[in-house]
């Protein structure tokens, strides 16, 4: 197939035929594909043929490959919240993974955030139950105060719009020696939650719907069936540590073929005209900052791999098949598309994200001018806290540890061209002081006018014992 690389420019030629604008004026139903920390990288169509990924590159095929996808942040529940309400996890103030981990002796005190979604928003079920929309979730939550589902506990899945649902978290550890012996050990649930959303989409198939396909795949604990391993294992760009992961491949190919139950249902039941299918990681990748080619970075990093994520969509006759989009988009937008979609209005200012439809229709210019990261929290993979703001092709990254020194601290803050050095390989901030200066301003700017959580000084600083945590 011939491949329409459209560069998101104003004024792009518009490719709707009449059947496609009738089809964005109805309500389309709407499939919401979520992996846990899969990186850009680990997706075939995006140019690494170490994982095999027919489905998602059937997807891509299909519909539109954003190239500059983004998650809200650099891990999981900042960027499922994101999700569910449209808003920058700065601004909700909920910017790590549920619980998080307290570093009592590092430099800076890690903010009071909050550890659940707040109940006071309104979330993307309720938003769209509201245009007659039935929703279901099945999978991981991870936006209570704790990971136990309870039916009816305000703040679990079914009190927030969902009628169907399925809570499950990552399995243990312990179920690894089943998993490397049995090919049918369902041991990250991939399996039963696509039962589940097949199940309510065949329900539901007379209505608008919203399925929310929730993974905890491809996260820790890394386990899969043995042979499947073995078989990544054998390829030559193979690493244990980084980047090529086997046992990772292993459960991407397990994950991709069950994305792909979910597309053949939809084709079954004749739904696939009138569904928008989304696909997104959740962040970046586990597996080590240099493993990731053309990308540098992992997860809980602000570089491009802890962020860059595979970003699909397939909407037939409104999002032209086999397209190419290189405008940032990020979680924070599917609020507001999925409102300007069902037609629903929204009163809520505070609202971060833009509609994607220009993108979808046509690869149009998006209403921003940029997309911010807030990440105030040490990660356990020995990563510091830091901030970041893309604008266009550059890219500038505040390291917190260095600049409560002075911006001027070397290292404090790093800029990058991403079109020219996507492996923000090359810091341009000595050789671009006025850019660096006005991409930092903007930076300070937004955190203050959404609200952004700062760090501080902790007078219980230890070097000795900086790294320790609780």
């Amino acid at each position: 197939m011939n491949r329409r690389h459209f560069l998101c420019a104003a004024g792009a030629m518009t490719l709707l035929a009449g059947t496609g604008r009738a089809r964005a004026e109805h309500k389309p139903n709407i499939v919401l594909i979520l992996a846990d920390d899969m990186g850009q990288h680990q997706a075939g169509c995006y140019g690494n043929p170490f994982y095999e990924t027919p489905n998602l590159d059937r997807l891509a095929a299909t519909g539109m490959k954003f190239l500059n996808g983004y998650a809200a942040a650099p891990v999981c529940s900042p960027t499922r919240a994101a999700i569910m309400t449209g808003k920058y996890p700065a601004r909700l103030h909920l910017t790590d993974f549920i619980p998080g981990n307290l570093y009592p002796y590092a430099k800076l005190r890690t903010p009071d955030w909050r550890k659940s979604l707040p109940l006071e928003e309104k979330v993307l079920p309720e938003m769209l139950a509201d245009a007659g929309y039935v929703s279901g979730h099945f999978g991981k939550w991870h936006l209570s105060v704790d990971k136990e589902y309870r039916p009816g506990r305000p703040g679990d899945p079914d009190t927030r719009g969902f009628s169907d649902v399925l809570a499950l978290d990552k399995p243990d550890s312990g179920a690894a020696v089943q998993a490397g012996k049995d090919p049918d050990f369902d041991a990250h649930h991939v399996r039963e939650i696509t039962d589940r959303a097949i199940a309510f989409i065949e329900n539901n198939r007379d209505r608008p719907f919203f399925c929310y396909v929730s993974h905890s795949a491809i996260h820790q604990p890394v386990m899969e069936y043995t042979p499947r391993v073995l078989k990544y294992a054998n390829k030559k760009d193979a690493s244990n540590l980084m980047g090529n992961n086997p046992t990772i491949g292993a459960m991407v190919e397990t994950l991709d073929k069950h994305v792909g139950r979910l597309l053949d249902t939809l084709d079954t039941l004749h739904l696939s005209e009138d569904t928008l299918v989304i696909f997104l990681g959740d962040n970046g990748d586990y597996f080590g900052r240099e493993g990731l080619k053309p990308l540098y970075g992992s997860k809980g990093d602000l570089y491009e791999g802890g962020v860059r994520v595979p970003f699909l969509m397939r909407w037939p006759g409104v999002i032209p098949a086999g397209t190419e989009c290189a405008e940032p988009v990020c979680a924070i937008d599917f609020f507001p598309t999925f409102a300007e979609m069902a037609g629903i209005a929204l009163n809520d200012p505070a609202v971060d994200g833009v509609s994607l439809l220009p993108a979808m229709k046509q690869c149009g210019a998006l209403e921003r001018d940029a997309l911010y990261w807030h990440y105030p929290h040490y990660h356990t993979l020995g990563i510091a806290p830091s901030g970041s703001i893309r604008q266009g092709d550059y890219k500038l990254i505040e390291w917190f540890e260095k600049s409560i020194e002075g911006v001027e601290t070397p290292g404090a803050l790093e800029l990058f061209n991403l079109r020219e050095d996507p492996g923000e390989r090359h810091n341009l901030a000595a050789a671009m002081p006025e850019k660096v200066r006005d991409m930092y301003e903007q930076l300070k700017a937004w955190r203050a006018s959404v609200g952004a959580q700062e760090m501080e000084r902790n007078p219980n600083y230890d070097p000795e014992k900086a790294e320790e945590r609780q």
